[in-house]
């Protein structure tokens, strides 16, 4: 795992579409709770599959580079299968699709955060390159974790959020172009505040 000296470099930089920052803030008596807080956060982050549970909207699935469900945490290259209300992608056999492509962590004195980079996929066994998502895969959500002193927090950051109108079906066309609209308009926002805070929550 790569190790960030900073925060701002876990997030990549906005230039296209809309953007989205959630953040829960959680503060401690003391650094040895936060620290308690924190490794607590960073395991929920990384347990993907508990995800659905705990924002309680959509279900994820995470999903090995060769397609296969699989039970344990997150790492780089792995996929995630998303099941949104509502119909899915046809390019997804039903699902929307991300790859995680980073997961950083940095320390620096007292502080010290835990980062994760998704961006939209294809199926990962389709056969296919036609993006199976909502959005462009300009795209990206990166999750975070980090501890400063006795203050934890978690955050989401979505960037560059374009809907993926160049879906090669009329169908999937449509539904992107609502849902990208949807989001764009900040009806994705309660679901990610809703799932970053129940990672600090006990």
């Amino acid at each position: 795992m790569k190790v960030e000296e900073n925060i701002d470099s876990l997030i990549p930089d906005q230039y296209q579409g809309s953007r989205m920052d959630a953040e829960q803030r959680r503060s401690s008596q003391n650094v040895e709770e936060a620290i308690r807080v924190y490794h607590l956060g960073c395991e929920r982050l990384l347990n993907v599959n508990r995800w659905g549970s705990l924002a309680g909207v959509s279900d994820f699935q995470l999903i090995s580079p060769l397609g296969i469900r699989i039970e344990r945490d997150a790492k780089q290259g792995d996929y995630i299968r998303i099941d949104l209300p509502g119909p899915g992608t046809m390019a997804g056999m039903g699902y929307d699709w991300v790859k995680i492509e980073q997961i950083k962590s940095f320390e620096r004195e007292d502080d010290q955060g835990l980062a994760m980079t998704v961006r939209p996929s294809a199926h990962p066994v389709s056969g296919s390159t036609e993006i199976a998502h909502f959005l462009k895969d300009i795209a990206t959500s990166t999750f975070i974790i980090r501890r400063s002193g006795n203050e934890v927090f978690a955050e989401e950051h979505g960037r560059n959020e374009v809907a993926n109108t160049d879906a090669q079906r009329l169908l999937d066309k449509g539904r992107n172009f609502a849902v990208g609209i949807a989001a764009k308009l900040g009806l994705s926002y309660p679901q990610w505040k809703i799932l970053i805070k129940a990672f600090l929550a006990d």
